[in-house]
């Protein structure tokens, strides 16, 4: 699958280099005024092909400064730790006063984590924001060893026990599982830097509850179907050379095919616009398919553990979820307060799922348990968009704060 992949993709890149070297041209005013051919539609058509080109290189964070209103501080990017498969980032913003600290748990699901830029930059307002910058794995030699569940739920301990204690961590999406198992292992052993809270964002506690589409699909094979049609091995071109991984361009392929006529609408779009000189919609678009087509490879282990212990297997909820031989006990938190998300037209992750968390961490007060529902969202609207920052971001600053 991965080298018929590549050989396409080496197929086009004859033509994509053509491309990018003739937009130039066609959209210099000269050509267009002498009428030869039609330079715009041609230059919007070059525009459409190469933003639907996928990448595998994470796209810059682009996050200059950050603040609210007159007090605004330039930020500057800071790896705190960095390990084969992952760089603790962050955001530090200079000259700004002391803040709380707070970790943001970007999930491994094809994309990289810049495409939070939007809850960090909302964050940075109050926070000393740091992310879970997760590298692509087909850039990771396998002497570095294997990346499954419990190696990405120990990444989020060390990387909570650099920050020290204090801190706050906002989980999105596929990790909260994670997220809530690695809270749940600090406070059993007493760990000097068990967060102070912890928010669960459309998360997949207990996919049981209200299964969606995605849910379905993942139930609908065993987990040696899933192993035997969808993993693959990198290409021998590149540092990880060998390893197995899902590859990303599977899950992009996966993603786009659940919105197919949205996507290709989209696409239609651009191309309308930037033939009507509508640069400013056409930027919109650009924006976001530059992120979206940025791909990451999964790490085969991480990949099927995730599929089957979460998915298939429900071993969290169930009570079964294991950590290096131990098993995950959620009752154990008792002092991180607790904030679970939802929203209300999520099919990815639907309500109910991510709710399962107040459940089981039965230890907790009720003064430390919030649950809310954002209506009119679906998954993204959680954590990105106008109704995060403005209804979704304050209650999360407010359990944040109260947290201290």
């Amino acid at each position: 699958m991965y080298p018929a992949y590549q050989a396409h993709a080496d197929l086009l890149w004859p033509l994509r280099a053509v491309t990018r070297l003739s937009l130039p041209l066609l959209q210099d005013p000269g050509i267009a005024a002498a009428g030869w051919f039609p330079a715009s539609q041609l230059s919007a058509a070059g525009k459409v092909f190469e933003l639907a080109q996928i990448t595998h290189k994470r796209p810059p964070w682009r996050i200059a400064e950050a603040g609210s209103g007159e007090e605004r501080w330039p930020v500057t990017e800071e790896a705190v730790l960095t390990t084969p498969f992952a760089t603790l980032l962050r955001f530090r913003r200079e000259g700004a006063p002391a803040a709380p600290k707070v970790l943001v748990v970007a999930p491994m699901s094809g994309h990289f984590a810049t495409l939070l830029r939007d809850t960090v930059c909302t964050l940075l307002q109050d926070h000393d924001v740091h992310v879970t910058d997760w590298h692509n794995v087909r850039d990771v030699p396998l002497q570095a060893g294997r990346f499954g569940l419990d190696e990405y739920t120990q990444h989020l301990i060390d990387f909570l026990a650099a920050m020290g204690p204090g801190a706050h961590v906002v989980a999105v999406c596929q990790p909260c599982v994670s997220a809530l198992a690695a809270v749940a292992l600090m406070a059993e052993d007493d760990h000097p830097a068990t967060p102070a809270s912890l928010a669960l964002m459309a998360g997949p506690i207990d996919c049981r509850v209200n299964p969606t589409e995605v849910n379905k699909l993942a139930t609908g094979k065993p987990i040696e179907w899933f192993a035997k049609h969808l993993i693959s091995h990198v290409p021998w071109r590149y540092r990880g050379a060998g390893r197995r991984v899902y590859p990303g361009f599977v899950q992009l392929s996966a993603f786009m095919s659940m919105n197919q006529d949205r996507h290709a609408n989209a696409f239609k779009d651009y191309y309308r616009h930037l033939v009507a000189d509508e640069f400013d919609k056409a930027e919109v678009t650009r924006m976001f398919y530059e992120e979206y087509m940025a791909v990451a490879d999964l790490a085969a282990d991480f990949y099927l553990e995730t599929v089957e212990r979460v998915f298939q297997t429900f071993d969290l909820p169930r009570g079964e979820l294991m950590f290096k031989g131990r098993r995950v006990n959620p009752a154990a938190i008792r002092r991180t307060a607790l904030l679970t998300v939802e929203g209300e037209r999520d099919d990815i992750c639907s309500v109910g799922q991510t709710l399962a968390a107040q459940d089981l961490a039965s230890s907790l007060k009720l003064y430390l348990r919030t649950h809310y529902i954002q209506p009119n969202v679906g998954h993204y609207g959680v954590f990105s968009g106008r109704r995060w920052q403005h209804q979704v971001y304050p209650l999360v600053r407010r359990v944040i704060q109260v947290s201290q």
